[in-house]
C-alpha cells in the first residue's frame, strides 16, 4: 500500500521533531519535552514506518539499532589521511613558548610582527573517528587506524544518540567530520558496576571502555554502551565555502547539530596558550570526561596551509600534555590501614613511580571485593591513577605482563583476622564489601570517632566536647577511650585550660558537662557505645527488653533475636562487639563512673494506647525537638523508627521534611504535623470526642 501524501508529510514532520528533541537532549543537555511525550512521538514514527517500509531512510531516528553481528570490521580508505599531531612533552609554560617560536620561525615572522592567533581546545582521551556525511546524511563512520586506512564502524556509530544521522541546515555535498568518541566518567562507573554485577569483564579506564565498545562486531552491544562524541576538525569537504578560521569551522559544525566542546578559546601568542593550559589544568578534575592535555592550532586556515606538514604531522598544531595521571608500575605488596570507623582498607605498596606530578609509592585498593573484581595480585604490573589531589588508586593489573601464576590476595588471612592497630577481631559481613575492626571503644584508629559519638547529644550528651577538643585530647595522649573522660587525674579543669583556645571558664564548663553526663539512661548508654548497626531506636528496644546491662552483656544471638526488630545482622554485631575483652574492660570502667536506672527484664512490651504503632519523625517541628517528640510517642507505647516503610503507621513531618515525607505520601501513610501529633497522643478521656487530628497540609 502506497503511503498517502499526508502520511509522508507526517513521517517527515516526526523525524524532524524527534531529531530536534535529540539534539536538545543529547547535545545541548536541555530537554524540551518529557520522556513520555518523546516516547509517544517515537512510537508513532515506528508504527508509520512499519506500515510503510518504503518510507524508511538511513537517517530516520528509528534506525539507531544494532542489527546482526558482522564477521569482521571492513577496511576504509581515508580520502584525507587522519594524521596525528605532535606532542609537546614539556608540561610547563615552556611547551607553549616552544610551539609559538616554531610557528613564528616557519612563517618568517620577526619580533616586531604581531602575535599569532591560535584556537585552543581540549585533548580528549578517547578514540579518533571520522564521520562522512553526504547531502547531510551520515553514510560512513571509520576509525583512524594507521591514518590512511581505518575500520568501518558505521553501524556501531549509528547507535550513538550524540551523533546526528542527518545534519541540520544547508549541509555540503560531502562533509567529513573528525572528532573523538569517548565515555564520560559517570557513565564509565555505571557500566563497570553493571558489568561486575553480571559477572562480566570490567574495563580499566574510560578510554579502553570507549574503544572496546566502538569496535564491537555486534552493534547491539555498542548500543548498550554509553558513548559520547565531540567534533573537532574536518576531513574531505565538497561543495562548501569553508570558513577562514578554525574557530569559525567549529562554530559551523555546532550549527550543523554536531556536539562541539564548549571549553575552547581563541588566544594570542605564547602567553595566551600558557594561560589556557593552566586554566584547563584547574578545570580538569571537574570535567565529566578525561583529558590528558590541550591542543593548540593556528587559527587562520590560510596560515595552516602555508605551514603545511612535516613527517606526516601538521606544523600548525601541537598537543600540550599534562603530567601523566595513569602509569604502570610494579605492585610490591599489600598493607592495611584502619580507618576512623574501623574499616580495614588494603593499600598497595608500589615501586615508586611519577604520576600526576608527584612520586607515588602507595595507592588504595578500596576493599577485598575490589581486589577480587580487578584480580590484582602481588607481583603484578598495575595501572595506577592519580587525578589532582585525589588519593592514588590501582586501576587494575596488566595481565599480559604477569609472570607465572601469582597467588590471590586474602585480606583477612593476611592479618590473621586481627586488627593491626589493636589486635581485636576483624569481621566482614556476608553482604558487606568492607572488613571492620570490632574493637570500637579500644582501637586507637577509631578513638576520635568513638569519643565524638559517645559525647553526642543523643548519646550521653557532653555539651562542649567537640571535634577540636577531642583532637587535642587524643593528640596529647590525655584521652584514649571514653572511660578516660571520667578519670579526674587525666581530665580536669587545669588540664583542659591548657588546651588551645580553651580558657578557664570553658574548661570549668566542660568538666561540669562531663560530671552531668554521669547520670544517663541505659538506652543512651547502649547507643553511646557505638555498636555497629545499633541506632537510637534499637538501643531503646534493647534497654526495654533486657532492663539491665548485665542481661544484654550475657545475651547470645538467639536471645537477641527475641528483641523486637532485632534481626540476624544486628544480633551478630552486638555479640561481636561484646566478645572483645577490650570493649568489656572499658564498659566496666564506665559502669564505675556512671549511673542509670535499671529494671527487671520486660516480659512483654509496655502497653499503651499506641502499642505496636510505628512513627517516623522528619523535618523541623515548630516547638518540639525530635527527642522530645520521641519521648511522647514512647510514653504511650509507640515506637519511633528511622525510615519509612509499609509498616509505618504515622509520619510526623515538620519544615524541610524531604524524601521521607515523599515516600510516606507514595505509600499512603498517615502524615501528621506537630499539632496533629499532640492531638493524637492526648489522653482519650480529656480530648474532645469530635476533635480533628491535625494532618499535614498536603493531606488535608
Amino acid at each position: 500500500m502506497v503511503a498517502s501524501p499526508e502520511v509522508c508529510a507526517r513521517v517527515a514532520a516526526l523525524r524532524a521533531e524527534i531529531a530536534a528533541h535529540d539534539h536538545a537532549y543529547y547535545v545541548l543537555a536541555e530537554p524540551t519535552v518529557p520522556d513520555a511525550e518523546y516516547d509517544r512521538l517515537f512510537r508513532e514514527l515506528q508504527e508509520l514506518e512499519s506500515a510503510h517500509p518504503e518510507l524508511v531512510t538511513p537517517d530516520s531516528p528509528t534506525q539507531r539499532v544494532g542489527g546482526a553481528p558482522s564477521p569482521e570490521l571492513a577496511s576504509v580508505q581515508h580520502v584525507v589521511p587522519m594524521l596525528s599531531i605532535r606532542t609537546e612533552t614539556d608540561t610547563t609554560d615552556q611547551g607553549a613558548v616552544a610551539f609559538d617560536a616554531r610557528v613564528r620561525r616557519a612563517l618568517g615572522l620577526d619580533e616586531s610582527a604581531p602575535p599569532v592567533a591560535y584556537a585552543a581546545e581540549l585533548k580528549f582521551d578517547g578514540l579518533a573517528i571520522s564521520l562522512r556525511y553526504e547531502q547531510g546524511v551520515l553514510v560512513q563512520a571509520a576509525t583512524r587506524g594507521d591514518g590512511s586506512t581505518g575500520e568501518d564502524v558505521t553501524r556501531n556509530v549509528r547507535t550513538l544518540r550524540k551523533v546526528p544521522l542527518r545534519l541540520r541546515g544547508d549541509a555540503p555535498a560531502v562533509l567529513e567530520v573528525r572528532g573523538e568518541i569517548y565515555m564520560r566518567r559517570d557513565d564509565f562507573e555505571r557500566l563497570n558496576a553493571a558489568q561486575a554485577a553480571a559477572g562480566q569483564k570490567v574495563f580499566v579506564n574510560p578510554r579502553n571502555a570507549a574503544a572496546g565498545s566502538l569496535r564491537q562486531l555486534d552493534p547491539n552491544i555498542t548500543a548498550q554502551r554509553p558513548l559520547s562524541f565531540f567534533a573537532y576538525g574536518l576531513g574531505e569537504v565538497v561543495g562548501w565555502a569553508m570558513p577562514d578560521t578554525h574557530g569559525a569551522i567549529l562554530d559551523a559544525l555546532a550549527a550543523f547539530g554536531l556536539p562541539v566542546c564548549e571549553h575552547r578559546r581563541r588566544v594570542e601568542g605564547p602567553e595566551g596558550l600558557a594561560r589556557f593550559h593552566a586554566d584547563m589544568a584547574v578545570l580538569r578534575e571537574s570535567l565529566p570526561f578525561d583529558i590528558d592535555g590541550v591542543v593548540y592550532k593556528v587559527d587562520s586556515i590560510t596560515r595552516q596551509r602555508e605551514l603545511g606538514f612535516v613527517s606526516r604531522e601538521p606544523r600548525w598544531a601541537v598537543a600540550h600534555k599534562y603530567p601523566a595521571q595513569e602509569v604502570a608500575t610494579r605492585l610490591l605488596g599489600i598493607d592495611v590501614q584502619v580507618g576512623r570507623t574501623g574499616a580495614i582498607t588494603p593499600v598497595a605498596r608500589l615501586e615508586p613511580v611519577f604520576v600526576g606530578g608527584v612520586t607515588v609509592t602507595n595507592a588504595t585498593l578500596h576493599n577485598q571485593g575490589e581486589i577480587d573484581r580487578k584480580d590484582v595480585r602481588i607481583g603484578d604490573w598495575v595501572v595506577v591513577r592519580r587525578a589532582g589531589d585525589v588519593i592514588p588508586e590501582v586501576v587494575g593489573p596488566i595481565p599480559e605482563r604477569r609472570e607465572g601464576e601469582l597467588p590471590r590476595f586474602d585480606l583477612l588471612a593476611a592479618i590473621e583476622h586481627k586488627c593491626p592497630e589493636c589486635g581485636s577481631h576483624v569481621v566482614r559481613g556476608e553482604d558487606e564489601a568492607v572488613a571492620r575492626c570490632t574493637g570500637g571503644l579500644f582501637c586507637p584508629a577509631q578513638c576520635k570517632q568513638a569519643l565524638l559519638h559517645f559525647a553526642g547529644r543523643r548519646a550521653v550528651d557532653i555539651d562542649g566536647l567537640g571535634e577540636q577538643i577531642v583532637n587535642q585530647l587524643v593528640g596529647a595522649g590525655i584521652v584514649k577511650t571514653p572511660a578516660d573522660l571520667y578519670d579526674g587525674a587525666k581530665v580536669n579543669a587545669q588540664v583542659l585550660a591548657g588546651l588551645e583556645r580553651m580558657g578557664e571558664k570553658s574548661a570549668t564548663n566542660l568538666v561540669a558537662a562531663i560530671d552531668k553526663s554521669r547520670d544517663t539512661t541505659l538506652a543512651r548508654f547502649i547507643f553511646a557505645l557505638g555498636i555497629r548497626n545499633v541506632g537510637e531506636t534499637t538501643a531503646k528496644d534493647l534497654a526495654r527488653h533486657f532492663g539491665k546491662l548485665d542481661g544484654l552483656l550475657a545475651a547470645d544471638e538467639a536471645a537477641l533475636l527475641l528483641v523486637p526488630d532485632v534481626g540476624p545482622i544486628v544480633a551478630k554485631s552486638i555479640v561481636e562487639f561484646f566478645a572483645e575483652a577490650h570493649n568489656r574492660e572499658i564498659i566496666e570502667r564506665l559502669r564505675q563512673a556512671m549511673h542509670w536506672p535499671e529494671s527487671e527484664p520486660a516480659a512483654v512490651p509496655a502497653v499503651g494506647a499506641f502499642t505496636g504503632k510505628t512513627f517516623v519523625l522528619t523535618g523541623t517541628l515548630p516547638t518540639l525537638r525530635r527527642d522530645e517528640a520521641a519521648v511522647m510517642i514512647e510514653a504511650v507505647g509507640g515506637k519511633v523508627a528511622g525510615s519509612v516503610s509499609k509498616k509505618t503507621d504515622y509520619v510526623v513531618a515538620g519544615r524541610d521534611a524531604g524524601s521521607k515525607l515523599e515516600k510516606a505520601q507514595a505509600l499512603g501513610v498517615t502524615i501528621l504535623d506537630e499539632a496533629g501529633l499532640q492531638a493524637l497522643l492526648a489522653p482519650v478521656d480529656t480530648a474532645p470526642a469530635d476533635r480533628q487530628i491535625g494532618l499535614f497540609e498536603e493531606d488535608r
